[in-house]
């Protein structure tokens, strides 16, 4: 391990070490203030999110939560090459990554840096929204969210809609079905469609996102002895930049067909902004460029006109697995190559 790749494995575990599922996300950003003021750093706390002032209009954009703990995470540890622990890729790596940059790059180089809580929950909660809101953050040339991406430019983000879909039954004795209606078989040509419908591609300028769309809840019945008179499922629709919010939910009645359905989190993807110079720059260090099939801030950004992509050293496939890992290498990549990109 390199002198740079075990500082920054260091300095990763230590905030795995302060736990911060979302919501509590409070200790993390108490640290994190205490150690920029006492790098005389310009910053401004606003509840949990902090904003550490730069010289140039570029950003460096991370959140502070995790998702909750699972059974069998164990300790943040640093075991060879890999640093466990709950954020470790997403994006805890990236966090450090970004605070050791602003320790070293001289202060005319520096971008700003925007640290935020509530990514992980709904899109209305997200604790960036209110930072736009106030009008405390920069004019920007681009913003570089810390998303594990193992390295690579990750442009735009898909689209994702939650909707709750009822079917509605009559209850009745489960032995004498024919005196009520299942509500459960009434969702069965659905779950059919869903279970042999592939994804699909959609191309967006030189990249290619999937669309899909999957049942991730279900909740049906009374008792063992009953026909279930209500069938509820959650239907999680991902769907490609250039399609709006509005489209993506008739897709998702057209699809539902039969059902009640209401709409719990509306999130718009994020346009992948490839011609954008600074962009170009970072590309231009031998990045490798892919498409982000997953929803991140870059969406947020797009919104309000701002370019956005997602760059950072934690692996996409870790992000909220159990015992989750990031490694020293990877952090020491990220680091050395947004560098270069800063002091050119």
């Amino acid at each position: 391990m390199t002198p740079l790749a075990e500082r920054l494995a260091s300095e990763t575990l230590a905030l795995c070490r302060i736990p911060s599922p979302i919501g509590q996300e409070q200790s993390l950003c108490d640290h994190l203030e205490r150690m920029t003021r006492a790098l005389q750093l310009p910053v401004h706390r606003e509840g949990n999110a902090l904003i550490l002032t730069g010289a140039r209009p570029l950003a460096l954009v991370g959140h502070l939560d995790t998702v909750p703990a699972l059974p069998g995470d164990g300790p943040p540890r640093l075991e060879g090459d890999r640093v466990y622990g709950k954020g470790a890729s997403d994006m805890k790596g990236g966090l450090a990554v970004a605070l050791a940059l602003l320790k070293e790059l001289p202060a005319e180089r520096r971008p700003h840096l925007i640290l935020y809580d509530r990514e992980e929950g709904p899109y209305v909660e997200n604790g960036l929204e209110p930072l736009f809101g106030k009008g405390l953050l920069p004019k920007l040339s681009l913003a570089v969210c810390l998303e594990p991406t193992s390295n690579a430019l990750q442009l735009g983000c898909v689209g994702s809609l939650h909707a709750t879909v009822r079917f509605r039954g009559q209850a009745a004795h489960s032995a004498r079905p024919w005196e009520g209606a299942n509500a459960i078989h009434k969702a069965g040509q659905l779950l059919a469609r869903l279970a042999s419908t592939e994804r699909r591609a959609v191309r967006h300028g030189d990249l290619t996102y999937y669309e899909v769309a999957e049942v991730t809840r279900a909740q049906g019945g009374r008792a063992r002895n009953v026909v279930p008179d209500l069938f509820e499922l959650n239907l999680n629709y991902r769907f490609a930049p250039g399609t709006s919010l509005e489209q993506a939910k008739a897709r998702v009645v057209e699809l539902v067909g039969e059902g009640e359905i209401e709409f719990t989190d509306l999130s718009p993807s994020g346009p992948s902004c490839e011609a954008n110079p600074e962009l170009q720059r970072l590309r231009a260090a031998g990045v490798p460029v892919e498409a982000k099939q997953a929803w991140t801030d870059v969406a947020r950004f797009g919104v309000h006109g701002i370019d956005a992509v997602n760059f950072g050293p934690g692996n996409p496939a870790q992000a909220h697995q159990v015992d989750e890992w990031c490694e020293s290498p990877a952090l020491a990549r990220a680091f050395e190559l947004l560098q270069a990109w800063l002091l050119a």
